[in-house]
């Protein structure tokens, strides 16, 4: 899969470097939904997840303008795109406060899976990932929401895999630990 995703975004990478006003609606229909995706995750917010991802999409084709075509066709366009939308969500954070309160995530479940059933945990899943410090929210979203290897999330944040598995690792530690807590006191009230 992670060949074929990459053969993909190499073709039209190509693309865009031929014809970049032609292919770009390729590229809207490729990635924007992950960028929305990724905004959600973070900003945890609908209406800000929408304008960011529209964002990024604005940004990635003013730089795309910029570049030469050679350039365009080195890109590996998920984690560059993955990278704006990471920058453009931070930008917005540090505007305003966001609370973060519509994300569907399960830190157990393999990278870009979203399996959980329940409306009431697929909740108390987000509001568990608002509490993350940003930095590891971003790496805990970047890996098991939108699917990014190690690679891709040091290139599209700019840290070393190694930092960022570690923030992977403490923020999954933390979400499991206030979940069991949660569900400890939970069941806790019900037989009280």
């Amino acid at each position: 899969m992670d060949e074929a995703r990459r053969s993909e975004d190499a073709a039209l990478a190509a693309r865009l470097a031929d014809d970049l006003d032609g292919a770009f609606e390729s590229l809207v229909d490729a990635h924007a939904d992950r960028l929305f995706s990724i905004s959600l995750r973070i900003l945890g917010d609908r209406s800000d997840a929408e304008e960011a991802a529209q964002d990024a999409l604005v940004r990635a084709y003013r730089a795309l303008a910029t570049y030469d075509a050679a350039r365009i066709r080195e890109l590996r366009l998920r984690g560059w795109l993955a990278t704006i939308a990471v920058n453009v969500c931070r930008n917005r954070t540090r505007v305003h406060r966001v609370k973060t309160t519509e994300l569907a995530f399960d830190p157990g479940a393999e990278p870009a899976a979203d399996p959980l059933a329940s409306r009431d945990s697929r909740d108390a899943w987000a509001a568990l990932l608002g509490t993350l410090p940003p930095a590891q929210r971003t790496a805990v979203v970047l890996r098991h929401v939108d699917g990014l290897s190690y690679a891709e999330m040091a290139e599209a944040v700019g840290r070393p895999e190694g930092t960022l598995k570690a923030q992977v690792h403490r923020g999954l530690a933390v979400l499991r630990d206030a979940f069991i807590a949660a569900e400890r006191r939970e069941r806790e009230e019900m037989t009280a």
